[in-house]
């Protein structure tokens, strides 16, 4: 099978990338290389398109030939988004879009989105949650996500073109960056063990998250486009 991977130069995106090469697809990524880090992540066996999902003609492009797409070009930080609602909602709301049509319109057999569970709000006093639960978007990038994961049901409705919505909590693994503004503490953690420096704990100590390795990230996705 050839498929798509939309933000492929990314943390999740590139684990994506080697997992396919394993299993003996072709893999084609489109990637804006925003995130940096490219050298790294490149994959010698899979072919990069410099280009990026807010113009149409990239997304056709890219779609050539596609069996299916994995979705994860996005700005994905909660922050930045409330410092920069309209250009976050340029990528992950009408990128989307623009990746769904381009799908779509091209041939493509499914696509598979990675969303966030920020759609459900902050902690609801629960120690899990479930799908049944109320969508409570509390920040810009949670609204877009939501947004991303109600095109992607439309499309099926309306269209018949077939999508799956992933909801990813708290990432870590291979290719993730420990550093920078917005970084996730597991990746500190990791950068710091690397140096066999002391792990640091912010607060009391009392916190609680949940964190989900790549790997598994990956095998969803693998399952979720047969």
């Amino acid at each position: 099978m050839h498929y798509l991977i939309t933000g492929g130069a990314g943390f999740i995106g590139t684990n994506i990338a080697i997992r396919l090469l394993k299993d003996g697809h072709k893999v084609r990524v489109l990637d804006n290389f925003s995130a940096g880090r490219k050298e790294e992540r490149i994959q010698k066996d899979a072919e990069y398109m410099e280009g990026d999902i807010r113009n149409m003609a990239d997304v056709n492009k890219a779609m050539q030939g596609i069996d299916g797409v994995f979705h994860l070009a996005a700005v994905p930080r909660v922050p930045y988004s409330v410092e920069h609602p309209d250009e976050t909602n340029d990528v992950n709301v009408a990128g989307t879009l623009n990746v769904l049509m381009g799908a779509r319109d091209n041939g493509v057999k499914r696509l598979v989105f990675s969303t966030s569970s920020s759609v459900y709000g902050g902690n609801k006093g629960e120690i899990a949650l479930t799908e049944d639960m109320k969508f409570e978007p509390k920040s810009p990038y949670a609204l877009q996500k939501l947004a991303g994961q109600e095109y992607c049901r439309l499309f099926w409705e309306l269209y018949g073109f077939e999508t799956v919505s992933l909801c990813y909590f708290n990432i870590y693994g291979p290719y993730m960056d420990p550093q920078g503004a917005y970084a996730l503490v597991m990746g500190k953690f990791l950068l710091q063990r690397s140096k066999g420096e002391p792990m640091t704990i912010c607060g009391d100590g009392e916190y609680y998250r949940d964190y989900t390795h790549v790997n598994d990230v990956v095998e969803a996705n693998v399952l979720a486009m047969q």
